[in-house]
């Protein structure tokens, strides 16, 4: 079913609920509005409403758009806003971030929501509203803070899971080499990041409009409101930028580790060769096939020979031990 909930309220108080299957009530009151919450509705479902509110062809075309970015567009009397949902999918250490739609239309008597590709329902928002009727009797403008609020609040939710598995990706890093899993994660995480700040950006430019343009929908009582929901997107902002560093720092920490190791395998394996250098010399120069050799008729030459060679080695060994080598 597409239609979640649909109400009408009156001083802040719900005054009757609305079937949308028949034809929408008119607004007795002027201080009463109507509260509809949608869930990918079809076609009729949206017509219908667009044509009792007289809301905008191309809010409603971005409406139905589930990737439009965040953006705010103002239609005469009727404010169109588009917000982006995250939420995680999949098992907490493969999880990826994923995105839904939320489109609003607010009037003067009414606040109409469409979501998109997101099971967060606005279901705690409207319980929570209507359990304070000095707040909800301000009017659809606080309503509409009140679901932006609630979806940048789900972004907090996130980003505290996702700088839980950053940080443990980090001292992983620090106790031990990360393994072919572990690096494609590492990186699929930071691409994904990446891609919310791609998000982040218009969204804080959409709150800030809120706070720096006068738009006649809205009563100027609430700027400070939007003002706060400013600030919250702006630390969710950096934030993210935080994380993409120390994931950075993490790819670049691991290729540092990786190449000392390989310097010290490398230098091990210099220091083997030039030790089993000597002995093969040695070895190899008295077993060519000469008659005349020196010392070939010394009664102690292999007993000499195999003492200078273990000398030597043991020689080596002790001073590459010494530079750390071995």
């Amino acid at each position: 079913m597409s239609v979640v909930a649909a109400r009408i309220y009156r001083d802040g108080r719900l005054l009757t609920d609305v079937d949308l299957a028949k034809p929408i009530p008119t607004l007795e009151q002027k201080n009463d509005f109507i509260w509809i919450g949608l869930h990918e509705p079809d076609a009729a479902t949206i017509q219908a409403i667009q044509q009792h509110f007289g809301l905008h062809e191309l809010a409603v075309e971005d409406a139905l758009d589930p990737r439009h970015l965040p953006k705010m567009e103002s239609y005469g009397e009727n404010l169109f806003v588009v917000a982006r949902t995250i939420h995680l999918v999949g098992q907490d250490g493969s999880a990826r971030i994923e995105y839904g739609n939320t489109a609003i239309f607010v009037g003067r008597q009414f606040i109409i929501t469409v979501r998109h590709g997101s099971n967060r329902g606005h279901a705690p928002i409207r319980q929570q509203l209507e359990a304070t009727p000095w707040l909800l009797k301000q009017g659809p403008d606080y309503v509409l803070h009140a679901i932006l609020d609630f979806i940048v609040d789900g972004y907090f939710e996130v980003i505290d899971l996702v700088e839980e598995q950053v940080l443990a990706m980090e001292d992983r890093a620090l106790e031990s080499f990360l393994d072919r899993a572990q690096t494609s994660r590492l990186f699929t995480l930071r691409r994904d990041l990446f891609r919310l700040q791609r998000i982040l950006g218009p969204t804080e430019d959409l709150a800030n409009r809120f706070v720096n343009i006068d738009l006649p929908q809205l009563d100027s009582e609430i700027d400070p409101y939007f003002r706060d929901l400013a600030d919250h997107v702006r630390r969710v902002n950096y934030r993210v930028a935080g994380l993409r560093d120390t994931l950075t720092s993490v790819i670049e920490t691991s290729g540092l580790l990786e190449q000392q190791r390989q310097g010290v395998i490398t230098r091990q394996l210099a220091a083997w060769a030039a030790i089993l250098a000597v002995p093969t010399a040695i070895a190899g120069i008295y077993g060519m096939n000469f008659r005349f050799i020196p010392e070939l008729e010394s009664r102690y030459g292999y007993f000499i020979v195999v003492g200078a060679m273990l000398s030597i080695c043991t020689a080596l060994f002790i001073r590459f031990k010494r530079l750390g080598w071995l």
